[in-house]
């Protein structure tokens, strides 16, 4: 009977090692599997009213002279493009601003009697406002969202040239494409 006993004790023994070499083995194993966690970077909301052009585009928004809204709505812009999943809001809006900006546009001109649309180039001053005023007029156009669902799907948008905004720039060249046998007539 001891002969037994002893004889299970080793097996026993011999049982529990087999566990713990699994078990330091499996250890050793979970230790080489684990990475270092990837740092993910956390947003930060590119809002600044020190850029010109971010204030320009708040002083648009701005109705009634309430100007801590216009912020509210143009900071809250660039967080919704970040849920969107837009890895960077200002360069969008900055590629926006330069999507939807003319470079040729129609003007009146009386020249003997009659009226001709004339293509002129668009001046600095007129090509900064163009873009923002029709960034707005389609954001506004919209209805059923509130303000800065709008502005953002709006820059997105004309990000990817589509959008009001775009659109509008793009009826622009064409009128004046289609006007350019006049253009003789600028000088006068």
């Amino acid at each position: 009977m001891t002969d037994e006993k002893v004889a299970a004790v080793e097996v026993a023994s011999e049982n529990s090692t087999k566990n713990v070499k699994k078990k330091v083995s499996s250890k050793k194993e979970s230790t080489e599997k684990k990475e270092a966690p990837k740092k993910e970077k956390k947003y930060v909301n590119p809002f600044n009213e020190a850029d010109p052009l971010q204030s320009k585009l708040v002083n648009c928004i701005m109705k009634g002279g309430k100007k801590s809204i216009a912020r509210r709505i143009l900071s809250d812009t660039f967080d919704e493009m970040n849920r969107r999943g837009d890895a960077d809001p200002l360069a969008t809006f900055t590629k926006a601003l330069q999507k939807a900006t003319p470079t040729m546009e129609v003007r009146p001109r009386r020249v003997g009697g009659s009226i001709y649309q004339i293509p002129l180039e668009v001046s600095p001053k007129r090509q900064g406002s163009l873009p923002i005023r029709w960034i707005l007029q389609g954001a506004r156009s919209k209805k059923g969202q509130p303000m800065y669902k709008r502005l953002a799907a709006e820059l997105t948008d004309c990000s990817t040239e589509q959008g009001f905004a775009f659109n509008k720039r793009e009826d622009v060249h064409k009128m004046a494409q289609a006007n350019k046998a006049f253009a003789h007539l600028a000088r006068y």
